[in-house]
């Protein structure tokens, strides 16, 4: 058994400070029945908690650290960039810096306005897109995670689907009574709402890969359809690339699907580690931003210069070395088909999806394509395979409903210790 003892009583300190002992539910690792690591530090692939323990990390910071922990090109910019100040509520080169990065390689987004989290750049797209079309009405998908603002807690995913709650108490009827909710991956259900409510719709809002119930892919076809549908009818298609963007490739899943979505929403592998959000898109809609259009939004720390300056390295390092996509494609598909191997070898009740460095081992013999399939998934199952990962050394997320992250640096070498470890829990479950 590894020795907590340091992380057990720093959380015994964390519940008397913060509801739940954390800052984010599912650190709490109630969901697997367990008390949470708290970590110390990280480098490539690893992290190491505050009693000395390493583990083979595939949490990354929920999906930014798609370098690996402090890589050293970020971590030297990151240094320089301090020297000059941390914040100051003022333009800086840096926010020219990643902007660009971003309007010249990424053929949908001609705009794009900086904000704090993945949050806020969906809570403002719907703001702009509301605005733009003069509708009120938006339709998300079961099991989407766009955020915890109160118009789409709605049959989300992340935190609410783990926690296995509907929505969220304090969010009023009047709020959500213009967010509608379909089936994900159901072309009948989208189509026959369009029919019946098109023209009031100001904009679909979709994870092209949904990773907040596990990873589960939109189809092609589904994507095609939700294009064809919102140009018909006149309303915004909204690609939630929060987790997707740069990660799946350069210009993210929209690249991967064909599709040219109207306004694209970002966070993650765009700050490099840090704090960070964005939303772009077409320039007739961006420009009904303020200043120069009546759309308002603001923020104290948007297009702060160190996540400004670490999302410009991270994303030199990506669009410099191309073969870095084919890298991650590699390992992850390598750790897939081992999994693969051990629940035909074990003849357990489980199941993979994969897209690119996203992956998901969900324990339904089931196929997993919207959330009412993912939610089938046994829970508990998923806890003891998570407890028997920690012990050996593998740093799961803590919740059937999120998606594992590869990095650069998870070589053969690692992914050949995670399926050695894989191996040992399932003997130990399956035995």
């Amino acid at each position: 058994m590894m020795n907590n003892e340091n992380s057990r009583a720093m959380y015994e300190r964390a519940l008397t400070l913060m509801p739940g002992g954390v800052n984010s539910p599912v650190r709490s690792f109630a969901a697997v029945d367990r008390d949470p690591v708290f970590i110390q530090h990280g480098k490539g692939a690893t992290v190491t908690d505050v009693d000395g323990n390493t583990y083979l990390d595939y949490v990354l910071s929920w999906g930014p650290m798609i370098l690996g922990h402090a890589d050293p090109d970020v971590i030297r910019a990151l240094e320089k960039a301090l020297q000059n100040g941390t914040s100051f509520g003022a333009p800086t080169e840096a926010e020219n810096m990643l902007a660009s990065m971003i309007v010249d390689n990424v053929s949908s987004v001609e705009r794009i306005r900086m904000v704090n989290s993945g949050t806020e750049a969906v809570m403002t797209a719907l703001r702009l897109a509301r605005a733009f079309t003069g509708r009120s009405k938006i339709v998300k998908f079961s099991g989407n995670y766009h955020g915890h603002s109160d118009g789409l807690l709605v049959e989300a995913g992340s935190g609410i689907l783990t926690q296995g709650i509907p929505g969220s108490p304090g969010v009023p009827d009047s709020v959500v009574e213009n967010t509608i909710t379909a089936r994900y991956n159901d072309e009948d259900m989208i189509r026959q709402l369009f029919e019946e409510q098109g023209d009031e719709i100001a904009a679909v809002i979709a994870e092209p890969v949904a990773g907040n119930m596990g990873v589960v892919p939109m189809t092609m076809e589904f994507a095609q359809t939700l294009r064809e549908l919102t140009e018909k009818h006149e309303s915004l298609l909204i690609l939630d690339e929060v987790m997707t963007g740069f990660r799946l490739a350069f210009e993210g899943a929209q690249c991967l699907y064909n599709i040219k979505p109207d306004l694209t929403c970002y966070s993650k592998v765009i700050g490099g580690g840090l704090p960070v959000g964005a939303f772009g898109g077409r320039f007739d809609i961006m420009k009904l931003m303020a200043p120069k259009g009546p759309v308002y939004q603001a923020g104290t720390l948007s297009g702060n210069p160190l996540a400004m300056t670490a999302g410009y390295h991270t994303l030199e390092k990506l669009v410099n070395n191309p073969e870095i996509y084919q890298q991650l494609d590699r390992q992850a598909m390598k750790l897939e088909r081992g999994l693969r191997n051990l629940i035909q070898e074990y003849d357990a009740k489980a199941t993979v999806n994969r897209v690119g460095s996203m992956i998901s081992l969900f324990f339904t013999d089931q196929p997993v394509v919207d959330h009412e399939s993912a939610a089938k998934s046994d829970t508990d199952l998923y806890g003891q395979f998570f407890r028997e990962m920690m012990e050996r050394g593998i740093y799961l997320p803590p919740s059937q409903f999120e998606s594992w992250f590869l990095s650069v640096c998870h070589d053969d070498q690692i992914i050949d210790q995670t399926l050695d470890a894989a191996e040992d829990s399932f003997k130990t479950i399956f035995k």
